[in-house]
C-alpha cells in the first residue's frame, strides 16, 4: 500500500514509517519541521527513513489547505496515519491558537483530503487526555468524555467528533487511537522522561508535580507502533448492533471506532523516576511541586477493545522501556 503519514518527523511518525517501509509499503511523509522542539532531532529522525527508496518526504503544514490538498491529489495514498498535531497540555495554556490551527483546522484539511480522494482508512492520533476529569479507572472507550481539563484535550475530542461526522456523511472509515503517555528512544524533548534524563545528567533538580502523587499508564513506543499498524490494517466497520437509543461512544452505525492504546499497567511517577535512576546509575535531586493546571493525577487504560479488534495489547515493562531510552539517549547525545 501507499501510506500517507503526517508528522513523519515526529516520535511516533518516524517509527511507524520505518516499520511500514521494512514490510514493503510505500510511505509519503508530511511534516512542517516546526520549532516547537529541537528541529535537529526531527531531522535526525527523518534521516533514518529518507534513504529508503519507497519513502518520499514533503515539507508541508497540515494547516495549509491548498498544499495538503495537492499532496492528496498528486500522491494518491491508499490510507492515512494522521499524527501531526500541536502537542502538549501545558503549552495549550499559553498558546491556544496553535491548537485550533493545527488540531482543528488541520484535521479538517485531513478529513477533506480523505473524503475527496477515496482513502480506504484514516487512523488518527487522539489522546488519553480526552478522559479529562474522569476518575473511574481504568479509562474505557465506553465512558463519557464530556469534561476535558485542557484545550489540548478538547481539540482531541473534537477530532473524534469530526471523524464520526465524515464517517457518517461520506462513509470514510476512521479510527481514533487514544495514546497513553508514550515514551522510548527518539522521544519528544518536552516529555517527562527526556526532561528528567537531561536534568539528572546535568546535576539539576527534576520537577515532580503533585508532590509525586501521580500515576501514568506509560506506554513504550514499540507497543504503540505495533498497535497503530495493526489498526491501520483493519479498517473500521459499522457496528451492526449499535443502538441509537443507548449510544455507545466507542462505536457507531457507521465505519467509526476509537481505541485506547496504553500499557494497561499504570505506574506511580516515583517508580518511573526510580527506573530512570537505576538505568542512569544516578539518584535524582527532586523538587516537589503542586499539581499543574490542566493536568490530571492518574491515567489508566482499559485495552480490552483493542485486544479483541486486532489481537494485541501493549505490555512492555517500564523498567525495560526506560533502560532502552537511556541507552539511546546516551548514544545520541554522547553522554
Amino acid at each position: 500500500m501507499k501510506i500517507l503519514i503526517t508528522g513523519a518527523a515526529g516520535f511516533i511518525g518516524m517509527h511507524c514509517a520505518k516499520i511500514l517501509l521494512d514490510r514493503g509499503d510505500r510511505v509519503i511523509g508530511v511534516d512542517n519541521l516546526n520549532d516547537y522542539y529541537d528541529v535537529s532531532l526531527k531531522e535526525a529522525r527523518l534521516s533514518r527513513v529518507t534513504s529508503h527508496e519507497n519513502f518520499k518526504f514533503i515539507k508541508c503544514s497540515i494547516e495549509d489547505r491548498d498544499a495538503l490538498a495537492a499532496v492528496f491529489s498528486q500522491e494518491k495514498p491508499d490510507r492515512v496515519i494522521h499524527l501531526a498535531a500541536q502537542a502538549g497540555v501545558r503549552y495549550s495554556l499559553t498558546n491556544p491558537h496553535a491548537y485550533i490551527d493545527a488540531n482543528v483546522m488541520g484535521f479538517t484539511n485531513i478529513l477533506e483530503g480523505c473524503r475527496h480522494n477515496g482513502i480506504s482508512h484514516l487512523v488518527y492520533a487522539s489522546s488519553s487526555s480526552v478522559y479529562g476529569g474522569n476518575t473511574s479507572m481504568p479509562f474505557s472507550e465506553h465512558d463519557n468524555i464530556d469534561h476535558p481539563v485542557s484545550l489540548y484535550a478538547a481539540t482531541k475530542k473534537a477530532n473524534e467528533l469530526m471523524a464520526h461526522t465524515y464517517s457518517h456523511l461520506y462513509g470514510v472509515p476512521t479510527t481514533g487511537l487514544r495514546f497513553f503517555t508514550v515514551y522510548g528512544p527518539w522521544g519528544r524533548p518536552d516529555m517527562a522522561l527526556f526532561l528528567f534524563a537531561k536534568a539528572i545528567l546535568q546535576g539539576e533538580a527534576i520537577p515532580v508535580f503533585n508532590n509525586g502523587q501521580m500515576v501514568r499508564d506509560f506506554t513504550y513506543i514499540d507497543d504503540i507502533v505495533e498497535g497503530v499498524i495493526r489498526v491501520l490494517d483493519k479498517p473500521a466497520i459499522p457496528n451492526a448492533d449499535f443502538d441509537a437509543s443507548l449510544p455507545d461512544p466507542a462505536t457507531a452505525a457507521v465505519p467509526y471506532r476509537v481505541f485506547n492504546i496504553g500499557n494497561g499497567n499504570p505506574t506511580p511517577l516515583m517508580d518511573y523516576i526510580a527506573a530512570l535512576e537505576t538505568a542512569l546509575g544516578i539518584e535524582a535531586n527532586k523538587e516537589f511541586l503542586p499539581m499543574q493546571p490542566g493536568d490530571v493525577p492518574a491515567t489508566s487504560a482499559d485495552t480490552r477493545e483493542l485486544g479483541e479488534w486486532v489481537g494485541f495489547q501493549p505490555n512492555t515493562p517500564v523498567t525495560h522501556g526506560v533502560a532502552k531510552f537511556v541507552a539511546w539517549y546516551r548514544d545520541f547525545y554522547n553522554v
